[in-house]
């Protein structure tokens, strides 16, 4: 948007790139919210409000480079948009930390644990809150359009105009988003590659804090997952792809199929933690983010584990570099029954041999437990 005039005087503004496309009644809510609808409305009623010498209304949508006429006067209350907080020299180290990358649309953070996304009862210190120190000269505060859990770590993605927060929203809800996590889970899943689908919803008696799987009234929750490595039979390295974004959904997801994840207490309980040396904060980490962004960018950002995660890695023997080559999974198709039938029947037979497999090792070597020096390290088996 660019314009010179004020607003006692007729207005012309040309349209940006990031408002290609929205409704004429959407651009004055980002662009001028002390304009009310109804206002604009009258205004375009009246042949007042015109984009390129031609009447226009309400819901007509933009495109870029096109010139809107826009009358004095209408301003019906004060301007909503919210000044910058001024932020501490110790909160905007901190964000200037996290930041990773940055383009045009977007910016993109390493969100560290234990720091929360957003603001709530008695959470006072959060990303949210430090978004502020992004704000370059007049422009506009940038924009969550996604979550990650106060202890989950990494890829966080943030819009820098209300244009792009639009544009990522729709691919978060779209499911075109990719997103992979890591995760460290006790004991090894008897199928290494797999797809969880189970319906969430809060659990009662929580006070919303917690979700559960339920059958008759949860959402659809689909996760899959593939165990890149192992530690004996002691825990195992997971990558992790939601395909939806209920709330806690992989902490669930792998506590249901009696894999927690290593340090998560709320549903894994004391089996969520190997005692030793291995730390106990959560080891759930936002790896990697694939997803559109608006033009003809795509953003495929790779966020650093944090240091608690990246050292039971290494204790645990695990080779990073496994991990870097994978494709990022694809839905996987709806299957026929009897495609369903075939699958589980596969399934116990790879079950029946790995087991088979894991006695004959027992004949021959130790294997580690939890609570116990790590075990022996190897890539499933295919």
């Amino acid at each position: 948007m660019s314009a010179d005039q004020s607003a006692d005087q007729v207005r012309q503004f040309t349209i940006a790139e990031d408002d290609d496309g929205v409704r004429l009644d959407r651009w004055f809510k980002r662009h001028l919210p002390q304009v009310g609808f109804g206002t604009v409305s009258r205004w375009a009623r009246t042949g007042q409000l015109r984009v390129d010498g031609k009447r226009a209304k309400p819901e007509d949508r933009l495109a870029e480079g096109q010139v809107l006429r826009v009358p004095p006067g209408g301003e019906d209350g004060p301007r909503t948009q919210r000044k910058a907080r001024e932020l501490g020299e110790t909160e905007r180290a901190e964000a200037e930390d996290m930041l990773i990358y940055k383009s045009k649309s977007a910016l993109v953070l390493n969100k560290p644990p234990g720091l929360a996304t957003q603001g709530g009862t008695k959470t006072h210190h959060h990303v949210d809150g430090l978004l502020d120190a992004y704000i370059e000269g007049d422009g506009p505060r940038p924009r969550l359009v996604h979550r990650l859990d106060k202890d989950t770590s990494g890829v966080l993605l943030v819009a820098r105009t209300p244009g792009s927060a639009a544009f990522f929203s729709k691919r978060f809800s779209g499911r075109s988003a990719k997103k992979i996590y890591w995760a460290l889970v006790v004991g090894v899943p008897d199928v290494f590659e797999g797809t969880i689908e189970a319906p969430l919803a809060k659990q009662p008696g929580s006070g919303g804090e917690k979700m559960h799987i339920d059958e008759e009234n949860g959402q659809p929750a689909k996760t899959v997952y593939r165990v890149v490595e192992r530690a004996g039979n002691a825990a195992a390295w997971v990558e992790l792809q939601p395909f939806t974004g209920r709330t806690h959904q992989l902490r669930v997801h792998m506590a249901a199929i009696g894999h927690p994840i290593v340090g998560d207490g709320k549903y894994g309980g004391q089996d969520a933690f190997l005692t030793g040396s291995v730390s106990r904060k959560m080891h759930l980490h936002a790896r990697r983010l694939i997803i559109d962004a608006p033009g003809s960018e795509k953003l495929d950002v790779t966020a650093d584990l944090p240091e608690h995660f990246a050292g039971s890695m290494e204790q645990l023997g695990f080779d990073m570099s496994l991990s870097e080559a994978a494709p990022v999974a694809a839905p996987p198709p709806e299957r026929s029954r009897e495609e369903k039938k075939q699958a589980a029947r596969q399934h116990a037979k790879q079950y029946r041999k790995t087991r088979k497999g894991e006695r004959r090792a027992r004949r021959s070597a130790p294997v580690g437990k939890p609570g116990g020096k790590p075990a022996p390290k190897g890539r499933p088996k295919r």
